[in-house]
């Protein structure tokens, strides 16, 4: 049975969240910081950084954060910056380009107000509201406007444990996912040794000399417009995943907006890197997406005469990971430059040995592609749930 939900600004049933100055306040005391960085698009967790000194704190550090509280992204709204406290980080300060939303337990359940937020309507609002073109952000006073659906506490608690318990099922198949990674990751390293350290001194080239030269390395569509739905596909950072991608979640733009950046149209084995946001993800473009486009925060890898899972896994490797961390610049929107990733040092074993690696990695991947399906089947359960919900059906 449908139920008619009323809606509320967020502003109405949140509470206000204190502020500081630890620069001024805090001296020598050791305080955990959380920025737009520590949030995990993906897991939509809070990755906590180390322990800084107080009078150390960038000028952003000013929000007191608590248990429970939900932590919502202001800046590039599209890629759903959003996390809930933990009880691990009680006390935190949290950067102002976070906008902190502190249920009023009488009023709205936390669980319930995370889904939200999660929530494609949630995110399609802040996106339409968003200002600037190469930063697009929305301010605290946007998202304290928008409306929430707001049934009862009691439906609010069950829609969240609904939710909660889908997600859950989902969060497993990501971690069957995961130790699949884990294991092409020991393969690569029980054949060829840690890339950066090199020990079996294999001849080494900068990416750009294994990169066809008719396809240089490029990254893609800087505004691809409202999602259409015959549009052609684009891949976004967030569609990356356990060197794959999530093909139900992958949106489309319009031929015209793909053909202005036809300089990165993609080809079945293609390799993307992301140079944005969570630098170095990596995944291999499927049969599916041959012809697709990326967007500026991605870079087209069309690597040639080198097989292309190995130089996959070789930039998948922790010592890579730091190497691109190391030229990762930016405070809000970290990204890696172009011209860096140009520069990466891929040592070269034998085409052989590469080979040999290919066909484990092939093996493997089989097994990734068919819990990749048991995902995409879970993401679209979870979709359903989530928009009947917010919609008084569920």
């Amino acid at each position: 049975m449908s139920v008619s939900f009323c809606h509320r600004p967020l502003g109405e049933i949140v509470a206000d969240v204190a502020s500081w100055n630890p620069v001024r306040d805090g001296q020598d005391r050791l305080i955990r910081y959380i920025d737009l960085s520590s949030v995990n698009q993906d897991t939509k967790v809070i990755d906590p950084n180390e322990p800084i000194v107080a009078r150390e704190a960038p000028s952003r550090a000013r929000q007191l954060v608590q248990t429970g509280d939900v932590l919502v992204s202001t800046v590039r709204p599209n890629l759903n910056g959003v996390a809930r406290v933990p009880e691990t980080l009680d006390g935190s300060t949290a950067s102002t380009g976070f906008c902190v939303l502190r249920p009023k337990d009488s009023k709205l359940d936390g669980g319930y107000l995370f889904h939200w937020v999660k929530a494609p309507m949630f995110i399609t609002d802040m996106v339409r509201k968003a200002t600037g073109a190469s930063y697009p952000a929305v301010s605290d006073r946007i998202v304290m406007e928008s409306p929430i659906p707001l049934p009862p506490l009691a439906e609010q608690q069950r829609i969240a444990t609904i939710l909660d318990q889908a997600e859950a099922l989902r969060a497993k198949r990501r971690h069957a996912l995961a130790q699949l990674d884990t294991l092409t990751q020991s393969l690569f390293l029980d054949l060829f040794g840690d890339p950066i350290e090199n020990p079996q001194r294999f001849p080494v080239k900068q990416l750009i000399e294994i990169v066809d030269q008719n396809r240089p390395i490029s990254y893609g569509i800087l505004m691809p417009g409202p999602d259409q739905e015959a549009g052609v596909p684009y891949v976004r950072v967030v569609d990356m995943n356990g060197g794959g991608i999530e093909l139900g979640n992958v949106r489309r733009t319009t031929p015209e907006i793909s053909n202005e950046f036809r300089r990165s149209l993609l080809k079945t084995g293609d390799l993307l890197l992301s140079i944005r946001g969570h630098v170095g993800r990596l995944a291999l473009v499927p049969p599916e997406l041959d012809g697709a486009n990326i967007t500026q925060d991605t870079a087209r890898l069309a690597i040639r005469d080198v097989e292309t899972s190995f130089v996959c896994e070789c930039l998948r490797t922790t010592s890579f990971q730091r190497w691109m961390a190391k030229h990762t610049k930016g405070v809000a929107v970290r990204g890696i430059n172009l011209g860096d990733v140009k520069l990466v040092p891929i040592p070269l074993p034998p085409l052989s040995l590469q080979r040999e690696f290919a066909a484990q990695m092939s093996v493997v991947e089989r097994l990734k592609t068919a819990q990749r399906a048991s995902l995409a089947k879970l993401d679209a359960l979870f979709a359903s749930l989530q928009h009947r919900a917010f919609l008084g059906e569920l």
